[in-house]
């Protein structure tokens, strides 16, 4: 299931309107490992014109056909849909859905 022009422009829109929470001095979202996996996938699915239910988080990205500009438009719309800015390379270090998610989990402190 390779796909060689993937177009990063597209951001799924069924998760891109989850609550915030004021905390403090800035807004803070509410989030559970769920939601970063589920939005992940929902974004995979859109640049492949899958469905979700096709993907599989452990699965490695480059096996989907993510070559290294859609990983940085992968994680380019994570960053800013986390509010959380993290290092593109990254995706080389956790290569599947199910890697990163808990990679960013850990380092967003959300418990499971």
């Amino acid at each position: 299931m390779e796909n060689s022009n993937l177009e990063t422009s597209t951001m799924p829109t069924e998760l891109t309107n989850i609550q915030s929470e004021n905390s403090g001095n800035g807004n803070r979202r509410t989030l559970a490992v769920a939601d970063i996996q589920a939005w992940i996938v929902s974004y995979v699915a859109q640049l492949l014109n899958v469905s979700e239910g096709e993907i599989d988080v452990t699965v490695s990205f480059d096996r989907y056909g993510l070559d290294s500009l859609a990983a940085i438009g992968l994680s380019g719309k994570l960053a800013s849909w986390l509010e959380y800015e993290f290092d593109p390379t990254v995706m080389y270090d956790y290569p599947t859905i199910e890697t990163l998610t808990e990679y960013l989990a850990e380092e967003l402190n959300i418990k499971s």
